[in-house]
């Protein structure tokens, strides 16, 4: 009888999945060119003021693939840091997401369309298929994930 074949699994053959949470902080205003005063008013409430409003975001990047049978690593976790900083931190921390940042110029700047944000500038940068999510957590209540879906 063979032993140890049934349920081992090469070290190649694991997928691990990586996380690094980054926080920065932005002032931005809930604001829509598509929609009217009263209609943003409406939409938004006091998150459309005109003079804005801060978070504190925390941001969870995390990545998926194989685990190096040589390394050990999905992917080295300093080269993840050097990304996230160069994706979030430089366009995004101590930034007022509509006037700083030229992406919301023409795009409202919710936490949903940061996330898509996000990923698109950290895809640009990571390995291809190695970015899986991207979790934003506005407030401790309010939470946004996105997948590159």
């Amino acid at each position: 009888m063979e032993t140890g074949h049934c349920c081992e699994k090469s070290a190649k053959e694991r997928t691990g999945y990586i996380t690094r949470v980054q926080s920065f902080s932005a002032c931005h205003r809930l604001h829509s060119k598509s929609l009217s005063e009263e209609e943003n008013k409406e939409v938004y409430g006091k998150c459309n003021n005109p003079n804005g409003h801060g978070h504190n975001y925390k941001v969870e990047v995390t990545v998926r693939g194989k685990i190096d049978p040589i390394t050990g690593m999905v992917m080295n976790l300093t080269d993840l840091k050097r990304h996230i900083e160069e994706a979030i931190m430089i366009p995004l921390d101590h930034k007022n997401l509509d006037k700083d940042v030229p992406h919301f110029e023409n795009v409202a700047s919710t936490t949903e369309n940061l996330a898509v944000f996000i990923w698109d500038s950290l895809a640009k940068l990571l390995p291809p298929n190695l970015l899986y999510e991207i979790k934003i957590h506005e407030t401790e209540k309010n939470i946004v994930v996105y997948r590159g879906e």
